[in-house]
């Protein structure tokens, strides 16, 4: 596959960026995105100019950290997958893919296509822990939760806190993934204690740091590379609700 390629450059926070023309020749249909922008950073790299910035680690879809805007979409055309699961064969030969980073207020460029997430680690140190001590690991057996409320908090502990839903989002808010975090605890006698300091607290933290508020346009349950149901907004604002009046 032959590929052009337009790539979002920026030396620095500071500066101004711009999108640069780059050309991908001989992809394999096989390659992860993130495989073939290592072929184009090598070849950048042998004509001694700057490779692409971006970010990766596990390469695995668990952690997150490759989010990437292409073609407008978050982490690509794929349902339910993460840039660095996203196949070459998603494309066609002789394409334009255009690749941009997160574009939000909270998530401040860094370089290239890489940005600063550590907001949504702030909203979590506000308040998306549970605080009780523990001790050693319990049998499992010991404390009894319902299957189905422990399916429920499963399913919203898969968010792995790549950004996605605030990318997507026109306000770029970030309710999807605080709503994941909240019911996550929320349902689980272990986060109970917590419960209303914490809703409070994830709130506050997410309009310190910049992000808008949710009006439903369910963008960010579509580009989710874990598909969590934007149904947990619902119950992050009921427990909102009812804390802000406990509060009063």
């Amino acid at each position: 596959m032959n590929l052009t390629l337009e790539v979002w450059r920026q030396p620095h926070g500071q500066a101004p960026g711009r999108m640069a023309t780059y050309e991908a020749a001989g992809i394999s249909p096989d390659m992860s995105f993130l495989e073939m922008l290592d072929v184009v950073n090598e070849e950048l790299t042998l004509k001694g100019e700057e490779p692409i910035a971006f970010e990766s680690d596990c390469r695995e879809g668990i952690c997150g950290t490759c989010g990437l805007v292409i073609n407008g979409v978050p982490h690509g055309p794929g349902k339910g997958t993460t840039t660095c699961q996203l196949y070459m064969r998603s494309f066609r030969d002789g394409d334009t893919i255009h690749v941009e980073p997160w574009r939000a207020a909270a998530f401040p460029v860094i370089k290239d296509l890489v940005v600063d997430r550590s907001a949504l680690d702030r909203i979590i140190q506000a308040g998306g822990y549970v605080s009780v001590n523990t001790g050693s690991a319990p049998d499992g057996n010991a404390l009894l939760i319902p299957q189905e409320t422990a399916e429920e908090a499963m399913d919203a502990a898969a968010c792995i806190g790549c950004g996605a839903c605030v990318a997507s989002c026109r306000n770029a808010s970030a309710r999807l993934f605080g709503a994941a975090k909240v019911r996550h605890r929320g349902i689980l006698p272990q986060g109970q204690p917590e419960r209303v300091r914490r809703v409070l607290a994830m709130v506050e933290a997410m309009d310190r740091e910049g992000f808008g508020n949710c009006t439903n346009e369910y963008e960010c349950e579509a580009v989710c590379p874990k598909e969590i149901s934007a149904g947990h907004i619902a119950f992050f604002n009921r427990d909102y609700l009812k804390a802000g009046l406990r509060k009063r």
